[in-house]
């Protein structure tokens, strides 16, 4: 098995990027976003990878880190998540925001993953809430009754943003409308 691949970037795109190594050149199949514009051809990159084998197909997954690889790893045990489905997912939740997903039971953040209906994310909370705190035992869940959190999704954010904007209010103020507009303001400075 290959866990880990360490080499120059040849080049990337939208959910890949090509690793080379002493001549030879691996196309890593990534989550979407982990390669930036800012890292340039020629840059190391340090990958953590899951090999899968299905059929005649070798295909190299990789992650900024082992626990989105156990993640991934994990999501593919499932009844009807294959590798590029898992990818998705990966690319829409990062390890904490998946975590809060499945202990809040929250489905409907699940759905709105390309490829996923409400039976897949069902299945996936349902077969995930076991094992989600083993993969990540120190990840903060958030309060599904957090409104600043409602607020923010429900206007469009994404789980992440609406997670890093949150974490980066003052503590200082427990009124939910001084919370919401710091973290919109947060958010308008990114």
């Amino acid at each position: 098995m290959i866990s880990g691949i360490e080499g120059d970037i040849q080049s990337f795109g939208d959910g890949y990027v090509d690793v080379s190594i002493s001549g030879i050149t691996f196309r890593v199949n990534i989550p979407n976003g982990l390669i930036s514009d800012s890292e340039t051809i020629g840059t190391s990159v340090s990958l953590s990878t899951s090999l899968q084998i299905r059929q005649d197909n070798l295909s190299i997954y990789g992650f900024n880190s082992s626990a989105m690889r156990d993640f991934f790893e994990t999501l593919i045990t499932i009844n009807g998540v294959g590798p590029r489905l898992a990818l998705a997912i990966l690319s829409v939740f990062d390890s904490e925001t998946l975590h809060t997903v499945v202990e809040t039971e929250d489905s409907d953040s699940l759905i709105r993953v390309p490829g996923v209906g409400k039976r897949t994310a069902n299945r996936i909370i349902l077969e995930l809430k076991g094992k989600i705190e083993q993969l990540n035992p120190d990840a903060q869940i958030l309060s599904p009754d957090d409104d600043v959190f409602n607020s923010l999704t429900a206007l469009g954010y994404s789980i992440q943003e609406a997670r890093e904007a949150i974490r980066n209010v003052p503590d200082q103020s427990s009124n939910t409308e001084v919370k919401l507009r710091a973290a919109l303001q947060f958010l308008n400075s990114q």
